[in-house]
Formats: C-alpha cells, sequence, structure tokens
C-alpha cells in the first residue's frame, strides 16, 4: 500500500468519523458511489484511506496508553518534583489502575476508535452496488478489496474488544441509525462480538491473496494476517468469553508456521524486523505502511520510537526529527528499588532487586540473561548504517552513540552527567522524600531504562527513521502461540522448543546452548511464569502487554509487580492485588449520554 498515497477522500468526511457517538449526524460530503468508483484506482484510493485511518488509530498513542501503562513492563512518571509530567494524573491513572468512565485517555480512544470501522463501513456500502466489470476488474479482483476492508474493520473490532468487551455496539452498517451495546446481558455480548469477528476473518480468507516471494502484499490484509488475527482470537477466548480454543489456535499457528498461508521464516537477525526495510523480512507477515511526510508516519514515529527519549536525545542520535516530540516520562519499570547507598548522579548502590522479592512480574531489563544480545545499549554504525544489537539505553550516557562526550542531564539534575539508573525515585527528595519502594508518579529525569527497538539513526536518502513500517503480525506469534497451548497441556519440553526456535537468534553461537538450557534470571523451571515472561521480552513496547498477555494469564489485576502492595500514593489504593473490575475498560461517559442503547461495563 506504499504506492497507494494516504489520502482521505470525500467519502471519509461523513458518518464514518462519528458513528457511534452522534445519533444526529447527517452525510453532506458523500459523492455518489457510481460516480466517484470509476476503475480500479479509485478503488485503491478508498481502501488506502481505511489503511491510514487504522494506523492512526491502532498505532497512535492513545491504544499505546492503555495497553502498556497499566502493565508491568513501561510506565509514566512524574519528575522534576512532580512538575513535569503530571498532565492532570491522565497517565499515572493507568498504572496505578484508578481510571474511570471519565478518564481522559479512554475517551480520547473511543472517540478515534470508530473512525477506521466507519470508513469501512461506508466503502464496504459502496462497493456492494458496484459490478467489477464497470471498474474493469475480474470479480475476484473487487472480492479480494471487499475482503481486505473487512479483514480490517474485523482488526480494529478485535482490538476495542480487547479493551471494553462487552459494551460494544456491533456497528456494520453504513446507516446513520446508531446501534446500541451488542446485548443487554455482559456475556452474551461478549459472545455476539466475538463470533462476528471469527465470521468475517472465515468469510474473508479465501478471497485474500498470499503474500509472495517479493513480499508485495505486506502492507495490505493478507491470507497469513488473516489466519494469525485469527489465532489470536482462539488464543484470548477465555478471557473473551470463557471458551477454551487452545487446540484450535494451536493448529491454525502450527498451519501458519508449515506455509499453508505463505512462506515465512524466523530472521536470524531480530533487527531486520524494526530497521529500513523490514517488509523485506522473512519474518514479517503484516506491517502498517509508513512514509516520512506521508498519512500516520509521524503518528507511528511518537508511539514506538520517542517513548521514553529526553529532551537532548538529538545530541546521542545526532540530530532532531521534525513533527514528533521526546517522551521523557516513559521508560522502563524498574528492576530494582531505592535502597542502598545513594550516588551523586541518581539512583544507588546496594539496591535489591524485584527478582529477588520473588516477582514473576515487571523488572523487564533484569529479565533479559546478560548473554542476550539485546541486553548492549544502543548503538548505529553511520558507515555501514547498520544498528544494534543493543536496544536499551543504561549508564552514563555519551554523545553520538556512545562514543562522544559525556552528556549532561537537565531539569531536577541540570548540568549533572546524565546517567540512566533501572530504579524510580526522588534520590534528591524533591516533592517527596526519597522511599524503597515509590509509586509511579515519582521519579528524576534519569529515572528508568530506556528502550530503542525502533532505532532513530539519522535520516538519509531512504527518508529516515520515520519511513520503517510498523510490524504489527509476524510469524514469531505464531511460535508462541504453539509454546502456550503446549505449555497449558503440561508439556513444557515442546514449549520450550518453540521458543528457542525464536530466542536462538538472541545469542551468539559461543553461548546459545548454555543461555538456551536455562529459564533465565528470575525463574527456576520452565513453567507458565516463564512462557508469560518470554511473550513480554519478545514483544516489549510494542503496545501489547495487557491486552495479549497479562489478562490471559490473570495476571493483570491479580500478579505483583514492582510498587503493587509496597508503596504508598496520597488518595490512591496500591494494594498487590486489585479490583477485577479493572480488566475491562469503562464506556466513556460521554458516549453513553449520546447514544443511550449503550449499557455500561456492568463493574463500573
Amino acid at each position: 500500500m506504499k504506492t497507494i498515497k494516504y489520502s482521505i477522500i470525500a467519502m471519509a468526511l461523513g458518518l464514518g468519523l462519528t458513528a457511534c457517538t452522534d445519533l444526529d449526524e447527517k452525510v453532506y460530503d458523500r459523492i455518489d458511489a457510481g460516480v466517484y468508483y470509476q476503475n480500479e484506482a479509485s478503488v485503491k484510493g478508498a481502501v488506502a484511506a481505511i489503511y491510514g485511518q487504522t494506523s492512526q488509530t491502532l498505532a497512535g498513542e492513545n491504544f499505546f496508553h492503555l495497553s502498556e501503562y497499566p502493565s508491568d513492563q513501561i510506565t509514566w512518571r512524574v519528575w522534576n518534583g512532580g512538575l513535569w509530567g503530571w498532565d492532570e494524573a491522565m497517565k499515572t491513572v493507568l498504572s496505578w489502575h484508578n481510571w474511570t468512565s471519565e478518564s481522559t485517555i479512554i475517551n480520547n480512544a473511543w472517540n478515534g476508535a470508530w473512525t477506521a470501522i466507519g470508513l469501512s463501513n461506508l466503502l464496504l456500502s459502496d462497493l456492494e452496488g458496484l459490478s467489477a466489470a464497470s471498474l474493469g476488474m475480474t470479480d475476484a479482483q473487487l472480492a479480494q478489496y471487499v475482503a481486505e476492508v473487512r479483514t480490517i474493520r474485523a482488526w480494529n473490532y478485535y482490538c476495542i474488544f480487547e479493551l471494553w468487551g462487552g459494551a460494544l455496539p456491533l456497528n456494520t452498517s453504513a446507516s446513520s441509525e446508531v446501534p446500541g451495546s451488542a446485548d443487554p446481558d455482559w456475556d452474551t455480548s461478549c459472545k455476539k462480538i466475538y463470533d462476528f469477528i471469527a465470521t468475517e476473518l472465515d468469510e474473508t480468507v479465501g478471497a485474500l491473496a498470499k503474500d509472495d516471494d517479493n513480499h508485495s502484499m505486506v502492507n495490505r490484509a493478507n491470507q497469513a494476517m488473516n489466519r494469525l488475527l485469527k489465532a489470536r482470537l482462539l488464543l484470548n477466548a477465555e478471557a473473551f468469553i470463557g471458551e477454551n480454543h487452545y487446540d484450535e489456535c494451536e493448529q491454525l499457528s502450527k498451519d501458519i508456521i508449515g506455509g499453508t498461508y505463505g512462506n515465512y521464516a524466523i530472521d536470524s537477525n531480530y533487527r531486520n524486523l524494526y530497521s529500513m526495510d523490514n517488509v523485506k523480512s522473512p519474518e514479517v507477515i503484516f506491517a502498517l505502511a509508513a512514509e516520512d511526510g506521508q498519512g500516520a508516519a509521524n503518528a507511528i514515529s511518537n508511539v514506538r520510537t520517542m517513548v521514553g527519549m529526553w529532551y537532548g536525545y538529538a545530541d546521542y542520535f545526532g540530530q532532531s526529527y521534525d513533527g514528533i516530540g521526546a517522551w521523557n516520562c516513559v521508560c522502563l519499570v524498574p528492576s530494582f528499588d531505592n535502597s542502598g547507598t545513594v550516588q551523586p548522579t541518581g539512583g544507588s548502590i546496594g539496591a535489591k532487586s524485584f527478582l529477588d522479592y520473588g516477582d514473576k512480574l515487571g523488572a523487564p531489563y533484569e529479565r533479559f540473561d546478560d548473554r542476550d544480545i539485546r541486553k548492549q545499549n544502543y548503538t548505529y554504525d553511520a558507515a555501514t548504517k547498520t544498528h544494534g544489537p543493543g536496544m536499551f539505553l543504561k549508564g552514563l550516557v555519551r554523545a553520538n552513540f556512545g562514543t562522544g562526550d559525556v552528556l549532561k542531564a537537565d531539569a531536577d539534575r541540570d548540568g549533572q552527567d546524565l546517567v540512566f539508573v533501572d530504579q524510580l525515585g526522588t534520590f534528591l527528595n524533591q516533592g517527596r522524600d526519597l522511599e524503597t519502594v515509590m509509586s509511579p508518579r515519582w521519579g528524576e529525569t534519569n529515572s528508568g531504562v530506556r528502550l530503542v527497538k525502533y532505532p532513530l539513526y539519522p535520516n538519509d536518502e531512504n527518508g529516515g527513521f520515520k519511513s520503517i513500517d510498523d510490524v504489527q503480525f509476524r510469524l514469531a506469534e505464531a511460535y508462541y502461540n504453539v509454546a502456550e497451548c503446549e505449555m497449558r497441556k503440561g508439556n513444557s519440553a515442546e514449549a520450550k522448543k518453540y521458543v528457542d526456535a525464536v530466542r536462538q537468534r538472541y545469542f551468539k553461537a559461543s553461548d546459545r546452548t548454555a543461555a538456551l538450557n536455562v529459564p533465565g534470571p528470575g525463574f527456576d523451571n520452565f513453567d507458565m511464569d516463564w512462557m508469560l515472561s518470554e511473550w513480554g521480552k519478545e514483544y516489549l513496547g510494542e503496545g501489547n502487554r495487557r491486552r495479549t498477555d497479562l489478562r490471559r494469564f490473570d495476571k493483570f489485576t491479580q500478579g505483583q509487580w514492582w510498587f503493587w502492595g509496597r508503596a504508598t500514593e496520597d488518595g490512591i489504593s496500591l494494594p498487590a492485588k486489585r479490583d477485577r473490575k479493572y480488566e475491562w475498560y469503562p464506556l466513556p461517559q460521554t458516549a453513553i449520554s449520546v447514544n443511550p442503547g449503550l449499557v455500561q461495563n456492568p463493574n463500573y
């Protein structure tokens, strides 16, 4: 789809943008389908709008906030004595599991979520009344476009289903009549939505294309993407509808691995997944197209690349970047408490690891084996235009990818050497005295390890890092699906085999055998806790932790990590186990006000 520019055509300006919030919306900007759609190019342009809006929504900020901050790997913290990053607690309420139906980010996510679905409904309504022959197309070609739109709509529905569950409406019409929740009964509604997504995927897979050796379909919904999404639905069925579909998930995932839906392979160099031309990687099944200056490139880059970047990042990476800003309030959840001897540059010597607390969650940096090539600071070689293999920034930070002068911190540590520590605390006692374990509200400018998974290497003739496509489906997920399904049957050796097929690439040949034979830091056995951790390491920072992992393992509200049960915050309860109502998000109050047919999540 990169050859199809992301231009939102006139048909996108009507009902789709407000389909589930404004009951009185009338469509004045629609162009009659018979006038607009003259040939295949016009159909492509309309379909491109669906992909472009999906990029803005699913790869945008709000879905990332809702999936990562309430989880055990990434957090939003406030710093400079509590003055910077507070944002009226919009993000910290996510880490605290203290949101309500009036929380800003939940409202923003809801408003954005329906745009791609509304556009899809409009387009499908238009295409139903057209003949392929009148467009100079075959029936199979037109059917493929229709199948793409239905698959992308199903994916959008899947992502909002993970957030709002049975409170959702099933809105599949271009009509101005907006339905209420799929069913007044929460469980029945969940089943209806689940069945809708499954049926859409099953009915469309045959009309989709398989990817070819040139990866020409990697930016378009293809058979393997459709099937991997179906496998994702099956894997999470227990969390969604209380049904066990692990055997079906495993078989479907094995079919994907075996090449039934296209030929793919695990990439021996994981950096190829996140670099320029990543669509050429044999592992990538589907990626949202990105091109600097086009469509959603800035929205995508903000979330995946600028997360955790401090305001002086240009000195490390060689330049600043237009249209996007640093997110210095975001960092990895700490691996260590704040005990020990405080150091002048922040952090302490002699702190206790949360692994030593016995936590099976959290402490993401320390979960990586020291032999893992990813557990290094990120670097880039300008001469060869290669980067990695590390994907973190920790410790003393120097300019020019770690080769130049020591960089300086700002704000609360203005003028001091910049040293990123794997701890979160007010070591300067600004805003609040230092405590052994502190809530996410409190940190400093150098608190927390930073993640550089999608690289920030300098702009070049290829358009710079903002032109790196955003990988959403890759073959590793199928391997981990099989591994988890085997683990759930008690077959840990078989589960390990599938995980090892992926994680072996993270170790040098001389380290590989020894490293693969141990479960790694914090674990004594290859068990379900280890399996959940492996999901977390493989997909760290990719916006999936809450929905893909923690809820399915019943750890989202019941698991222990970092500050839960150990920290205090004025007016906020931070118990080790949280209320299960937070396993789903509430509908925004504004949505219920304009659509009385919506039924609020009963727990709210």
